[in-house]
């Protein structure tokens, strides 16, 4: 094996796009689920509260604070095991996006930029005896 010197020319900014949208997408779904199952909590918790100030007020329901939403929170409440998933899949889809974008970004900006990395590649001696014998292309 044989080691070449050169510099990182440019990005692939599919590519970049594409490693965002993943990285996005899975610390989206896990981040959603969170919030999803947070969210689920917190309804039952103010369902709760509610029932408690009814019985103790003595008040209507309606009349208490998220009184019009009960029904729409206890939905909530029962139905976790779709509000969960689906919290989860919209926070990776909007994340994968913004992570994408974010990729994109960085690789236009770099390919971009006038400094470039340097890389060492590392060639199997065949393949590297045949790029010493071609000729290096005008210019170089």
């Amino acid at each position: 094996m044989r080691l070449l010197h050169g510099r990182l020319a440019a990005i692939s900014v599919r590519a970049s796009f594409g490693a965002g949208v993943w990285v996005g997408a899975a610390l989206g779904l896990v981040i959603g689920a969170l919030l999803g199952a947070f969210g689920v909590w917190l309804t039952g918790a103010v369902l709760d509260w509610q029932r408690e100030l009814g019985f103790t007020l003595g008040i209507a329901r309606t009349l208490l604070p998220f009184g019009d939403q009960i029904a729409a929170l206890s939905w909530i409440s029962t139905s976790w095991w779709l509000v969960i998933p689906a919290v989860a899949l919209a926070g990776a889809a909007v994340s994968g996006l913004v992570g994408g974008l974010i990729g994109a970004l960085l690789a236009a900006a770099y390919n971009r930029s006038p400094r470039h990395a340097s890389v060492v590649v590392e060639v199997p001696d065949e393949e590297a005896e045949a790029l010493e014998r071609q000729e290096p292309a005008p210019g170089q």
